[in-house]
């Protein structure tokens, strides 16, 4: 199959989606040329907000390859990733992202991550949601755990 078709897929499982009460996000995870997982956005069908159609997709293709990395992957989304959808891809190691709409296509029906896109360069307490660290004396023994871990698996 082309980049189109596998566009395509993602496109029509987004507007689905809408027919279905999600949102009007969809995506396909390709690897070698073949797809191996695909889904829509359901954060109100779910309660969930993170379970937006690119983390539903990453989190099926995993669980179908047995793998934390889906190296070689191709994503295909239906819209330009948000920044949790895009650094969920970069976790997951794809090779490549193609996507239909933009950004600036999505805040025009009121899904406008900017907001987002702009905390994240400011300091944590200078954010909207400040964060505050606490406990860093206590947070670190994991850190050092790990780093003396002889047998973990890096990710």
């Amino acid at each position: 199959m082309s980049r189109e078709k596998f566009m395509s897929m993602a496109i029509d499982i987004s507007i689905e989606s809408v027919r279905n009460g999600g949102g009007p996000f969809g995506a396909v995870i390709v690897k070698d040329g073949v797809v191996i997982a695909s889904a829509s956005n359901s954060v109100t069908i779910t309660n969930d907000p993170t379970a937006h159609a690119e983390v539903n997709t990453i989190r099926a293709a995993c669980a179908y390859l047995g793998t934390f990395k889906l190296t070689g992957c191709e994503l295909y989304t239906s819209c330009e990733p948000c920044p949790m959808c895009l650094s969920s891809a970069y976790w997951a190691g794809m090779k490549t992202i193609y996507y239909g709409n933009t950004r600036d296509d999505a805040k025009q029906i009121d899904f406008d991550d900017s907001f987002i896109y702009d905390q994240i360069p400011l300091a944590p307490d200078k954010r909207t949601i400040p964060s505050v660290q606490m406990l860093g004396d206590e947070a670190i023994k994991a850190f050092e755990a790990w780093s003396n871990k002889e047998d973990k698996v890096e990710y």
